[in-house]
């Protein structure tokens, strides 16, 4: 399947035929779409705005990775006018239902870095917001 078709066109395969876990990580895994799945449940933001918030991130792959995530159905991109217009990224309904995996993750994240004793951000940046 090109995954660069929009959404609205069927899902992506599973690699790993009637998996649950493989048909979850095939939708959200990889190093970015839990953390932009985060931030859209913060409200709607343009390409930059996500861009701005998940740095290092390339364009190429962040791109990647929003076709992916509307291909699957769990988020909509939405032109604001003609190109090269901004576009808007907003989570869909079904996108929603997976607010309370990407929570449960942020909340065992903190207490891995509490037992790692690692840093945690504190410019607004680190995904410390819990989810509501």
């Amino acid at each position: 399947m090109d995954k660069k078709a929009p959404a609205g066109n069927s899902a992506r395969p599973n690699p790993l035929e009637g998996c649950p876990l493989a048909a979850a990580f095939a939708a959200i895994g990889g190093k970015w779409k839990l953390t932009l799945l985060y931030w859209l449940a913060q409200g709607e933001l343009h390409f930059a705005g996500l861009h701005g918030r998940v740095t290092p991130i390339s364009r190429k792959v962040l791109t990647q990775q929003l076709r992916e995530l509307e291909s699957d159905g769990l988020i909509d991109r939405i032109p604001t006018g003609a190109v090269p217009a901004p576009v808007i990224y907003r989570l869909t309904e079904y996108g929603r239902t997976l607010l309370p995996v990407v929570e449960g993750v942020r909340v065992w994240g903190e207490g891995h870095l509490r037992r790692m004793s690692a840093p945690t951000r504190s410019d607004g940046m680190g995904c410390g917001k819990r989810i509501t």
